[in-house]
């Protein structure tokens, strides 16, 4: 299977090399070929072959590393046949309103990683202050500085880590969904009503026989979330200063 990185660095005229590079991973080996264009002043910051090689070597000693030890309650693995894709899974902590789920992440690292964060976001519905209907999290170590604090010493493991803490412990004052964090501040009995509903069903697995097909579609279930979430959501706006996760 072959994986290209197209790097441009918006040089009209000049030449492209191309170079072809073999390397392993846990589907298997891969091949990758890397074009590149000859070093231009006005693009000094792009990526170069060198940095998508470290992102591989990288990578695959932090796959090694999460399958050998593991965060507790955590996993992570490699997109069969993909290099820049993940997915990992969260298991909620013991006294928490995610107790008992399993939630799935999605991970995709940019051609510059580790000097670029990974994005991440959850593909299971949860319901929590710091991250919104479409899964994404509000996390300063998702962000690069000034706005956030990602730094190359961090890893994929740390990252999953911090994102299993903020489970248990919210930060409502920055958060993505303004509702849900009101409830936590001033009607917290309610917002750990709703949160263990939806963890109940959406993420504890049960082995009670086969869904239906229908259900299970992407579309469907992302419209079962979307009007749950209007149907949890309504209830009065509370006047109070609330800091938006930019």
């Amino acid at each position: 299977m072959t994986n290209e990185h197209v790097i441009n660095y918006n040089t009209q005229d000049a030449p492209r090399v191309g170079r072809t590079v073999t390397y392993e991973h846990f589907a298997g080996k891969i091949k990758s070929t890397i074009h590149y264009y000859p070093f231009s002043k006005q693009n000094s910051a792009v990526t170069t072959p060198a940095v998508v090689m470290q992102r591989i070597s990288r990578l695959k000693r932090e796959l090694q590393l999460l399958s050998a030890e593991p965060p507790p309650g955590v996993s992570c693995w490699q997109t069969e046949g993909r290099v820049d894709e993940l997915q990992a899974q969260i298991v909620g902590g013991a006294n928490t309103p995610y107790e008992g789920g399993v939630f799935t992440l999605e991970i995709n690292i940019p051609e510059r990683y580790p000097f670029e964060p990974p994005k991440m976001r959850f593909l299971t519905p949860i319901y929590h202050p710091n991250i919104d209907n479409a899964g994404r999290i509000c996390l300063d170590a998702l962000k690069l500085p000034p706005k956030g604090a990602w730094r190359p010493a961090l890893n994929i493991s740390t990252l999953l880590s911090s994102i299993q803490l903020l489970m248990a412990e919210p930060n409502p004052d920055d958060p993505l969904m303004a509702d849900i964090s009101s409830e936590f501040k001033y009607n917290k009995p309610l917002y750990l009503e709703k949160a263990k509903k939806w963890t109940a069903e959406h993420a504890i697995q049960k082995n009670k026989g086969c869904v239906e097909a229908e259900e299970k579609t992407p579309e469907n279930k992302n419209k079962k979330t979307a009007h749950k979430r209007e149907a949890l959501s309504a209830q009065e706006n509370l006047e109070h200063t609330k800091k938006v996760c930019m």
